[in-house]
């Protein structure tokens, strides 16, 4: 029986498919940062945030309940209702994280969109180990996230600029995924139920309170009409 490779060798296996991942949340976490400096919290707190919560957008929206007077039942269901898609996530992985032995508990902690669809759509390289290659994937994206966050709260209190609009960047990269999902007609569907949701929670509850209606209402479109979308 061939000996399972080590952690160097499963590191540099894992890397390469990290890059696109590295590129897009070294970004976002660093303005993330920046954003958090500027609302008072220096990098101590948006570092612990981060590696605490591990959710890019939930952190984003949590920005403006920081600023604010603190309604912690708000930010319970505001932080359930955003973090909802990843129950589906976390069922989907299921089979995928079988035997992964200790690592399955970060495995899931760490469960990101992206280290998500690197993990349903890769393979394991011949002769390593199921639970390392995975560890090593979620690793790698975790630590790019959280330590984007450290350096963008060092240069936010280094540099003083205008943050208008920075707390933009994580919208502009959900509606550039938007834009890409429409292009594919397999999972069309699902952006134009987001998008109507969206759109009908806009109208009847008003901007200052689209975000929990219009993630209710997804998810139950999803769920009722799970084997029509599929």
């Amino acid at each position: 029986m061939e000996a399972k490779k080590g952690w160097s060798e499963t590191f540099r296996a894992a890397f390469p498919h990290t890059l696109p991942v590295m590129t897009g949340y070294l970004v976002l976490s660093l303005a993330y940062g920046v954003l958090m400096q500027s609302k008072g919290y220096g990098p101590l707190w948006s570092t612990l945030t981060s590696a605490l919560a591990y959710s890019g957008s939930m952190q984003y929206a949590a920005v403006i309940l920081f600023a604010g007077s603190f309604d912690p039942l708000a930010a319970l269901v505001l932080s359930i209702t955003i973090n909802a898609r990843y129950i589906f996530c976390s069922v989907g992985m299921l089979n995928r994280f079988s035997n992964t032995g200790l690592f399955k508990p970060f495995l899931f902690f760490a469960l990101s969109d992206e280290s998500f669809a690197l993990a349903s759509t890769l393979d394991v390289p011949e002769g390593m180990d199921k639970g390392r290659f995975y560890f090593a994937l979620f690793l790698l994206n975790y630590s790019y996230w959280v330590l984007g966050t450290l350096a963008g709260g060092l240069i936010g209190q280094m540099i003083k600029f205008n943050t208008a609009g920075l707390d933009f960047a994580l919208t502009a990269m959900y509606a550039a995924l938007f834009i890409d999902l429409l292009g594919d007609r397999s999972s069309r569907i699902s952006g134009v139920i987001g998008l109507v949701c969206t759109v009908l929670s806009l109208l009847i509850f008003g901007s200052g309170n689209v975000v929990i209606p219009a993630m209710v209402l997804i998810i139950i479109v999803l769920v009722a009409g799970r084997r029509k979308i599929a």
